[in-house]
Formats: structure tokens, sequence, C-alpha cells
């Protein structure tokens, strides 16, 4: 699988988990895949900016629905 249908099965998982952070006035927004370590880099937006849960939603939520959809990504980090 080439980088750019990666990306997108990235896009396509964080677009199901959106609705889900939006409930809560937040939301979720890819920054950029690094395939050389499987990273994926997304920022947290809105109410999730101060949330204090954050950390358990990113990894709870968005990274577990990103593993399950995307064999070749290894973890998600937030970034400012």
């Amino acid at each position: 699988m080439n980088e750019q249908e990666i990306i997108e099965k990235i896009r396509h998982s964080l677009e199901r988990v959106r609705p889900y952070l939006q409930i809560d006035k937040g939301d979720v927004e890819f920054v950029r895949f690094r395939k050389d370590d499987g990273i994926v880099e997304v920022r947290l937006l809105g109410s999730c900016l101060i949330c204090p849960i954050s950390k358990l939603t990113l990894r709870a939520g968005v990274e577990r629905a990103v593993l399950h959809d995307v064999l070749e990504v290894k973890r998600v980090e937030q970034v400012p």
C-alpha cells in the first residue's frame, strides 16, 4: 500500500470518530503521517484543547480507532 492510500485510510478512520468529539464541541485534525516510524500526528481542536481527559480521548478513542483501521500505524500523537 502506498503512502497516499495509507493517509486516505487514516483520514477515513478520523472521520469515523469525529462525530463523537463534536458532540462535546471538540474535533480532531489530521496533520501528517510519518511512514518511517508509523506515527500519525493529529491536532485536537475546540473543547478538546482544554478538556482534562483529552489524553484519554486521544489514546482510548482516536488512537484505538486508527490502529484498528490502519495496520501501518504504530501510534497517534498530538501536536500543537
